[in-house]
Order: structure tokens, then C-alpha cells, then sequence
């Protein structure tokens, strides 16, 4: 079995909840908590890009 390389988001703060993303060999996404790491979701790169793409403009849509 391939060991994933796990990165932490640099989003995620040093005292608070990271979240860690791997990539597979088979181009597979793979992310989880801290909190939770037995909990992974996975996805695949489009799916992510949209998901990120969607909040993103949520959030610069939102009401400050």
C-alpha cells in the first residue's frame, strides 16, 4: 500500500481544527480533520475545484 502524503491546509491555524489533504496515485483526493481522523472524504480534483469555486463566490456574494 502507497503512503499517502498528507499536507495540512494553510488556512488551518496552529492552536485550531486542520484539515489534511492526500492525493492517491490514481489522481484521488482524499481530506480529513484533526479532530476526526478516521473520518475521510473523498473526491476527486473537479468535484473539489467546484466545491472551492462555490464557496468562494458565496462568500463574496455574502453580506458583510
Amino acid at each position: 500500500m502507497t503512503e499517502l502524503n498528507w499536507q495540512k491546509s494553510t488556512y488551518s491555524e496552529a492552536a485550531s481544527s486542520c484539515v489534511y489533504l492526500a492525493t492517491t496515485p490514481a489522481g484521488t483526493i482524499l481530506l480529513h480533520e484533526s479532530d476526526e481522523p478516521e473520518s475521510v472524504l473523498t473526491t476527486g480534483p473537479r468535484q473539489l475545484d467546484a466545491l472551492i469555486t462555490t464557496l468562494r463566490n458565496t462568500l463574496r456574494s455574502s453580506p458583510s
